[in-house]
Formats: C-alpha cells, sequence, structure tokens
C-alpha cells in the first residue's frame, strides 16, 4: 500500500512533512498553522492518514492536508 502527499510524493515512516493548510485539531486549543514541519510520522493501515506527535499528543492527520519536506 502506498502512502502519498498531497503532491503525489510517496511517504515512508519517519519522514517529515509540512501543513498545507491552517488546521483546527480536535480536543486541542492549539491550531497547525501552514507550513509547520512534523517529523517522525507513522504509516496507520489507512492509505490516506498519518500518525504524528504535537508536543505530548499523539493525532493522526490525513495526508490531502501534508507535502513532504
Amino acid at each position: 500500500m502506498d502512502v502519498k502527499d498531497s503532491n503525489g510524493n510517496i511517504l515512508n515512516d519517519g519522514d517529515s512533512v509540512h501543513v498545507t493548510k491552517d488546521l483546527k485539531i480536535k480536543g486541542m486549543s492549539k491550531t497547525l498553522k501552514r507550513g509547520v514541519a512534523i517529523r517522525n510520522i507513522r504509516l496507520t493501515n489507512s492509505s490516506d492518514q498519518v500518525e504524528c506527535r504535537i508536543g505530548k499528543s499523539q493525532i493522526v492527520l490525513k495526508t490531502c492536508f501534508l507535502k513532504k519536506a
């Protein structure tokens, strides 16, 4: 199963990605701003979601809002 970002690049475990849109995260008062770099992503069983750590929280992001760094 290939996991691709918004530009069509293939993502792997441990890659770094950038957020392409401001994202309001459910359950958190924090908003992820466009251009924020996220390191060490983990792939999930779904081809359109990745798991990552923001601060002390584990969150799942859709790949349509990410681009490979």
